[in-house]
């Protein structure tokens, strides 16, 4: 009974910090402008910086020099470029700009799914929970992202241009506002 209070509470607070319904819309605005998103892979490579940081995160930032707040700080600054880019409509990836570019590793599995919160998050989940609901929730948490990015032609289909418009400047205020909160929570002055 108690692993699975630790798996549903690892699951949600997992669910929150990746905020899959909060990235639809960013999601579904790349694959209208005709940025290719396999969702199978997105959810492969986010699932194994989830594991990897699991067990390795302090080592791996470690082996570089970076502090877990300089990971953070580097991770709200792409958050906070996306949230301009749905808020504003001013592009700052341009290499996004061609159909047919690549979306699913920068910046599907890493920041938006695998981001520096969610990655942080996991270090500081094993300080009160054991691996294995960790591995569980992170587990559960990438079956959902699957299921919704493979969803999103659909979804796209469902949601009208002027719904999608006012949900992208919504969730791209959102953005800004998360990577503004990430980056004072980091910031050493």
């Amino acid at each position: 009974m108690l692993m699975v209070k630790a798996l549903v509470s690892v699951t949600l607070v997992l669910f929150s910090v990746i905020d899959i319904p909060g990235s639809l819309p960013v999601i579904i605005n790349m694959k209208r402008q005709g940025v290719v998103i396999n969702a199978l892979m997105a959810t492969l490579i986010a699932g194994v910086l989830m594991i990897a940081f699991l067990f390795f995160g302090n080592s791996i930032l470690g082996l570089f020099g970076i502090e877990i707040s300089s990971f953070a700080l580097a991770g709200s600054l792409i958050i906070f470029f996306i949230g301009l880019e749905m808020t504003l409509g001013i592009r700052f990836f341009r290499d996004m700009d061609q159909e047919g570019s690549e979306g699913t590793i920068v910046p599907i599995a890493f920041p938006l799914l695998a981001g520096a919160g969610t990655l942080t998050t996991i270090i500081s989940l094993k300080s009160e929970f054991s691996s294995m609901p960790i591995i569980g929730g992170i587990l559960i948490n990438l079956l959902i992202v699957y299921i919704v990015l493979n969803s999103t032609a659909w979804l796209s289909r469902k949601i009208s241009n002027k719904t999608l418009d006012s949900l992208r400047k919504i969730f791209g205020i959102l953005l800004i506002a998360i990577a503004i909160q990430m980056f004072k929570a980091n910031i050493s002055l």
